[in-house]
């Protein structure tokens, strides 16, 4: 059960109005489930957007922030919850041990940086818990098909490819999130395998 989901999102808010409205749209989401926030604890963007919408509906939002970009005033303050810590690393660990869940909203680099680094931590089988991709405006078309292409050429396998869940709208991902049974990952076999079928 999902108590708590991680969003990653843009620091703006992109050149159409559908991605700001697909934000609250999310926000709205969680409220309704009960679900909480844990976002990238800034005021502005896609982050701004959503947590803000989260805490009008009476959520809970919880910032995660580094301590420098807090000092340069871009932290949302009246926030259920504000962690400022020293690092980027230090926020993102911190995010993930707070959440049962990740999403990407739309964003950039820092956005599919943060995802990735969620969804390899499921490869791994650092973590169980699902990743998914609000294919808002069919935004991350272009990103799943890299991914099915990576497939393809044999770089993630294809047990994998199911760690990545997608849906076009926040009610269909969070139920698919809420649904998510993991993979049993056997790490010493996979390693096994992997030194076996790719030698160096």
């Amino acid at each position: 059960m999902l108590k708590r989901v991680c969003v990653y999102c843009g620091s703006g808010v992109g050149g159409q109005d559908g991605y700001a409205e697909a934000a609250r749209g999310l926000g709205r989401a969680l409220v309704e489930r009960g679900i909480g926030l844990v976002f990238g604890g800034g005021r502005i963007g896609m982050m701004g957007v959503l947590a803000q919408t989260v805490l009008q509906g009476g959520g809970e939002a919880i910032g995660v922030i580094p301590k420098d970009l807090m000092d340069k005033g871009l932290g949302l303050t009246c926030v259920t919850s504000l962690r400022v810590v020293e690092t980027m690393h230090a926020r993102k660990a911190l995010m993930a041990e707070l959440a049962d869940g990740f999403i990407a909203l739309p964003g950039g680099y820092g956005t599919a940086e943060e995802f990735f680094e969620a969804l390899t931590w499921a490869q791994l089988g650092l973590h169980a818990k699902p990743c998914g991709l609000l294919n808002v405006k069919g935004y991350f078309e272009h990103l799943i098909r890299f991914v099915d292409h990576a497939v393809q050429e044999q770089f993630i396998d294809r047990p994998n490819r199911d760690l990545l869940l997608v849906a076009d709208t926040p009610e269909a991902l969070l139920a698919r999130l809420d649904a998510w049974t993991p993979p049993p990952i056997d790490k010493a076999a996979w390693a096994t395998r992997l030194l076996k079928d790719r030698p160096l």
